[in-house]
């Protein structure tokens, strides 16, 4: 009798503490319409954020430190769906099979290098850059290194008898938006970082990478902190407040992250 009122205690145990438990309900998001009044995780501070605030109605936001967290919590059934940019998207679900990405694209959008508002100089430098790296097929290859099929196959190798003359540029990153910029073997590395460099080779710049929260990059960029800040940033009008930007240097996509199931 004593053994059997031990397994059924035991049972009860096991019920009490399942009880707690919280099962994932299953994905109810299928397209952008499914989006209004859904729970939204975005990276702080991303366009994400401000296209989920402007654009879904009705829709709860969560706002986490990385899109990484907001993948997490989406795992979790903390959120019904999570926007970001195609790139890191496709990253975080090749290593979340319980995770997919819609075949509808949420919005369009421009990356572009934020520089402190009013250095028309330094503005005006970039741009030229920007141009000649565009003209002779240097971003090509740098975006083809680190998106598409052709990935690791074409590392940007600064030229031969480069010189730094005019000194250091400080670039703000936040080396959680793989593959524009992650951190790998200790050393922040990416498609922003390569872009930079190549930027800074033509310009005689020697590049420092300063990693940081994506929401203190244009605080960094404006009180001089950081010269430039590069971590596939947008233009929004709210951002150009307080900050000025290059032309652009790659197109990219907002996505919508949901459970498989």
């Amino acid at each position: 009798m004593k053994k059997v009122l031990s397994a059924f205690a035991a049972v009860i145990m096991a019920a009490a503490v399942c009880a707690g438990c919280s099962s994932v309900k299953p994905n109810e998001v299928f397209s952008v319409a499914d989006l209004t009044g859904k729970t939204i995780g975005v990276q702080l501070g991303t366009t994400g954020d401000i296209y989920a605030e402007d654009e879904v109605e009705d829709a709860k936001i969560e706002r986490y430190k990385s899109g990484a967290d907001a993948v997490q919590a989406l795992k979790q059934g903390k959120v019904d769906a999570v926007i970001i940019d195609n790139e890191p998207a496709k990253v975080f679900v090749s290593k979340n099979s319980d995770l997919k990405i819609l075949d509808e694209e949420f919005i369009t959008e421009e990356y572009a290098i934020a520089i402190k508002k009013g250095n028309t100089e330094l503005t005006d430098a970039i741009n030229t850059a920007l141009a000649e790296l565009k003209a002779d097929g240097t971003m090509d290859t740098i975006a083809a290194n680190w998106i598409g099929d052709e990935k690791g196959s074409h590392p940007y190798v600064s030229p031969e008898g480069i010189e730094y003359p005019n000194g250091t540029l400080i670039m703000a990153t936040n080396a959680q938006f793989p593959p524009y910029e992650l951190v790998e073997n200790g050393e922040v590395v990416g498609f922003d970082v390569d872009m930079m460099r190549a930027v800074c080779d033509k310009l005689g710049y020697q590049l420092e990478i300063e990693n940081m929260d994506f929401d203190s990059i244009i605080t960094a960029v404006s009180s001089g902190k950081a010269h430039v800040g590069a971590a596939g940033m947008t233009v929004t009008e709210d951002r150009l407040k307080n900050i000025d930007f290059s032309d652009s240097y790659t197109t990219a996509t907002q996505v919508i992250i949901v459970r498989a199931k």
